[in-house]
């Protein structure tokens, strides 16, 4: 797919629990994260997207079914200093954003941070030094690098600055960094493809998160205790051990996940109500200052990762406004992500944390992008938390962005299982839907409606046979293909053999 193709890029909007187009259809988005985490400035103090993705990998992405990315980007690297922001990144970045673009694909920003910053530790990323109010020292890493969200003292320090908007030469750092959104969102105005704006990874509750962890640790090591004799020996043998993946066999039952984690939640609902609230409220309008377009994702906090439920309400803004275009963008990840045991991940402790997600669509009545899950390693062949998550995604009529892009991972069976026959765009409503992997056949069921535009359905190869509505019609896309089925009133099924 070459040349101009901004026409196809319709605005999204939401709809009660859908993405909808300007035709009416339901839409659905399947995607990968592609996020730069920052490195070192060149001579002149710029720092440089540098990124791999090439005409090349967004045209293989497309073959692969991918029609959305999710776009990382890091304050330090847009305001390397106060006021000062990097036209030679945002350039690099709207080349990302057009090359995308070329091959058919939207993109949702997402201004990524992790450890609140990168400043002084280099496994972070995220605000720029300036922007990081603390004393303290950031540490390296022991174990895994996220340990400075779990006793981090400069971490803490940076994000309970940010979330009581401190003052930083005469402005809060809050506030500069939602002049930054709102810098940002009008810079790169203009690419139709920009889907929506999704204004802050995982944010952490700061000093409260490291509470939180104490809770957290103290709830497990309670439940540990509470094994009968025989069964909690063993768990105790297993870690002398290092026979870990055993030992995590007790947190298989979600009754007993569920019972470690939720001590926690008074706490992170108390953060997403009382300090997460006030700031997509005020991130939003800043957003909304320079553009009504695109979707506004929130996520659930760091630890909303675990299943722990998310509580924060609808966006109001000053003017009473109550914004109308918003959508959850829910991250959830096994305790074994960024292990040597992540590709053997529990599909029970998954199940609960999107079951979780789910129960905070239900509450709201939004739409849901799934931002970040996975975090699959390549080289394996069996992925059995990554094959029930992309089924339990499409039976509840989710989008998706994948954690993350790499050559690697776009070469490997992970995307062999991501890339699997679903709808893109639906001329009706109550959509059900699957792909049955045993038997190769994909089924769509839906209530039509009248509509100027078809049903659209990707396929990964060339069916086999196709059952539909008289008039549907099937186009080669370079080795790929989509379906096409029109816009018929009643019930709807279409199948297909692969």
């Amino acid at each position: 797919m070459k040349g101009d193709t901004a026409a196809m890029f319709e605005q999204i909007t939401t709809k009660g629990t859908v993405f909808t187009d300007p035709h009416g259809r339901t839409r659905i988005f399947n995607g990968v994260n592609y996020v730069f985490k920052g490195e070192k400035p060149d001579a002149d103090g710029i720092v440089h997207y540098h990124h791999p993705l090439t005409e090349e990998n967004l045209w293989d992405l497309r073959q692969k079914g991918v029609n959305i990315l999710r776009l990382g980007m890091t304050w330090a690297g847009i305001e390397p200093e106060m006021g000062k922001y990097n036209r030679v990144y945002l350039d690099e970045v709207r080349q990302v954003i057009d090359a995308a673009a070329r091959e058919g694909i939207y993109v949702f920003l997402d201004w990524h941070q992790d450890l609140y910053s990168g400043f002084g530790l280099g496994v972070g990323d995220g605000a720029p030094a300036w922007a990081c109010l603390t004393k303290k020292k950031m540490k390296k890493p022991r174990f895994i690098w996220a340990e400075g969200y779990f006793f981090g003292g400069a971490v803490f320090e940076c994000f309970d600055a940010f979330w009581h908007n401190r003052d930083l030469a005469g402005r809060g750092v809050q506030d500069r960094f939602c002049d930054m959104l709102a810098f940002t969102v009008k810079y790169l105005s203009g690419a139709e493809n920009i889907m929506g704006y999704d204004v802050l990874n995982e944010p952490y509750p700061g000093s409260e998160g490291g509470k939180v962890f104490r809770k957290l640790v103290r709830s497990g090591v309670s439940t540990l205790l509470k094994l009968p004799t025989k069964e909690k020996l063993t768990r105790l043998q297993q870690l002398k051990d290092k026979r870990i993946m055993d030992a995590l066999g007790v947190l298989d039952d979600p009754a007993v996940y569920h019972g470690i984690v939720d001590p926690a939640r008074r706490r992170i609902n108390a953060f997403d109500i009382g300090v997460y609230y006030d700031f997509l409220c005020r991130a939003g309008q800043a957003i909304r200052g320079v553009t009504d377009k695109g979707v506004l994702f929130f996520e659930n906090s760091y630890y909303g990762n675990l299943g722990i439920p998310c509580a924060v309400p609808r966006p109001v803004y000053a003017d009473g406004a109550t914004e109308p275009n918003l959508a959850f963008a829910p991250h959830g990840y096994d305790l074994t992500v960024d292990t040597p045991l992540t590709n053997t991940a529990s599909t029970h402790r998954v199940d609960f944390i999107f079951n979780e997600h789910a129960d905070k669509q239900r509450r709201m009545g939004l739409p849901v992008l799934v931002g970040e899950w996975g975090g699959m390693v390549a080289g394996g062949d069996a992925y059995p938390a990554l094959e029930h998550l992309i089924a339990k995604f499409d039976g509840n009529g989710w989008s998706q962005t994948y954690w993350h892009y790499s050559r690697e991972i776009a070469d490997s069976r992970i995307f062999e299982i991501l890339n699997r026959p679903h709808p893109r765009a639906v001329a009706g409503r109550d959509l059900a839907y699957g792909y049955d992997r045993v038997k190769n056949v994909f089924t769509l069921t839906y209530t039509g409606e009248p509509a100027d535009a078809p049903t659209e359905i990707y396929l990964p190869a060339k069916p086999a046979a196709v059952s539909a509505p008289d008039g549907w019609a099937l186009t080669d896309a370079d080795g790929c293909f989509l379906l096409t089925v029109p816009a018929v009133p009643g019930d709807v099924k279409v199948e297909v053999a692969l």
